[in-house]
């Protein structure tokens, strides 16, 4: 089985070398995150969860990585992630199963499952 946690390194080093190769586009999507992430009406937490359920339907693997790598800097805990799982397995079945199954192996890799 791949590791979630090497997975998500390389993803961090190749989006960064993205900026470096497109940094006026990059940093351009960076301002546009950083605004719409901040507290307002959902709190930065919340608004991460519901990036994760997203990525999750999407099935977009680094995706889901870095959502749920920012749901946990923002304070997400495990019982929070771990109910955002089941409302896309609500929502997608064994689709969302099978997508859901690499935030499990991730949080296992760094010791919070």
């Amino acid at each position: 089985m791949e590791s979630q946690t090497e997975l998500n390194r390389l993803r961090v080093r190749e989006r960064d070398r993205l900026a470096q190769l497109l940094p006026e586009l990059m940093g351009a999507l960076r301002s546009v995150i950083a605004e719409v992430y901040q507290d307002g009406a959902l709190s930065t937490k919340v608004k991460r969860l519901m990036s994760l359920a997203l990525a999750l339907g999407a099935g977009c693997r680094n995706c889901v990585l870095a959502q749920t790598e920012y749901a946990l800097e923002t304070g997400a805990t495990r019982e929070e992630i771990l109910e955002t799982l089941s409302v896309v397995i609500s929502m997608r079945g064994t689709t969302g199963v099978a997508e859901s199954l690499r935030v499990v192996q991730f949080l296992e890799e760094r010791g919070i499952l």
